[in-house]
């Protein structure tokens, strides 16, 4: 299989699909690998390492799209890439698309075969290739947070461990999956008060017992989101129903009730935002924006800032699913691994991931119903 790796072009992305040793293992395999030119510099990883893995490098990324059979991404595609979709392609990328009617819609008319890092899910329900995003941008909320807790940033001046003898900071953190833990983790590291909300029992208690009672657990509904924002100097947003739109848990009225100078980092606005307020996508270059006093963060690419980290751990979790689609070839990848089959989210024209159509109002498509037989 030809498998194409262009540019990220999303504001300040400096990730790539994949690091030069992930490259030489399509290679071996027998498939070539085609890297656009400084695809990978944003990381730390040169044109020349990737050459000397054996991928070929493209001067253009209107040139990898079009000799591509599978094209891998970090990012959703911008509609400046929409007019590269084509039928008989094969996405392989984040796509986040209850919250993307526009490019819906390219893949939809392209008739090519969207598959989404974040809707692969194992028997266990767990998401392998969410998760290492999910633990940068949980840790990330954190740093961020602190930051714009700082009087420069427009915050309330609070350092958040606080010194002997004046308080920590309160922050509130509503979700405890993968990115609620991370994001408990980094904040009890840095001395903070750490109240994490969920709507499942039995993740409360175990949190309870993962943090030993240091951090204070509460089951999530209206009353308890209200109090506990009302006191947070810094709350994090970490709500995920795979490929859904997350919930508005946060009102616009718990966020009035709010400290002045308090910060909101909502780690669900790619998928929308679990917080009211959040209106809008922010970026690193203009990350922040103030409303009702308070200072909120709103960046859909979080670990992009963290590139090295991000690539390093994305390629960890992608390739053997990429070695499978090119070694077995899609329709064939797709029968015989269910996780990867719960990825596609577009298939010839259809929606084929329920919560995705549910969210966009589009017509779902069971896609066994579609698939040619193997």
């Amino acid at each position: 299989m030809i498998i194409g790796i262009p540019k990220e072009i999303k504001n300040n992305e400096n990730r790539v699909a994949l690091t030069p040793g992930g490259a030489a293992m399509l290679v071996h395999a027998g498939h070539t690998v085609l890297v656009e030119a400084g695809a990978g510099m944003g990381s730390g990883f040169t044109d020349e390492e990737y050459i000397k893995e054996g991928a070929q490098l493209v001067a253009e990324a209107s040139e990898v799209w079009a000799k591509a059979e599978m094209i891998m991404k970090v990012k959703e595609p911008l509609p400046a890439e929409y007019g590269y979709f084509r039928e008989g392609l094969t996405l392989f990328t984040y796509l986040h698309l209850a919250a993307e009617p526009e490019l819906t819609e390219a893949l939809l008319k392209s008739r090519m075969t969207a598959i989404a890092y974040e809707t692969i899910q194992l028997p266990n329900g767990s998401l392998p290739l969410l998760t290492p995003m999910s633990e940068v941008a949980g840790r990330m909320s954190v740093q961020v947070g602190a930051q714009y807790l700082e009087k420069l940033y427009g915050g309330r001046g609070i350092l958040l461990g606080g010194v002997p003898g004046v308080p920590s900071a309160d922050v509130i953190i509503i979700g405890g999956g993968i990115v609620g833990t991370n994001a408990a983790k980094m904040a009890l590291g840095l001395g903070a008060n750490v109240v994490v909300i969920e709507r499942n029992g039995d993740r409360l208690r175990y949190l309870d017992d993962v943090f030993g009672g240091r951090i204070r657990t509460l089951m999530s509904n209206p009353f308890n989101i209200a109090n506990a924002v009302q006191k947070a100097d810094l709350l994090i947003g970490a709500v995920l129903i795979p490929g859904a739109k997350a919930p508005k848990l946060v009102t616009e009225e718990m966020v009035k009730q709010m400290k002045p100078g308090a910060v909101i980092v909502d780690v669900a606005v790619d998928q929308g935002g679990s917080i009211a307020t959040v209106d809008r996508v922010t970026t690193h270059s203009e990350p922040t924006y103030e409303k009702h006093g308070v200072i909120h963060y709103a960046v859909a690419n979080m670990p992009g800032a963290v590139p090295r980290t991000s690539t390093l751990a994305l390629t960890n979790v992608t390739i053997n699913y990429a070695m499978e689609l090119a070694g077995r070839g899609v329709t064939r990848a797709l029968y015989s691994n269910a996780s990867l089959k719960l990825g596609v989210n577009a298939y010839h024209g259809h929606v084929t991931y329920g919560a995705v159509a549910e969210a966009l109002g589009k017509p779902y498509s069971v896609l066994d119903t579609l698939l040619p037989i193997s």
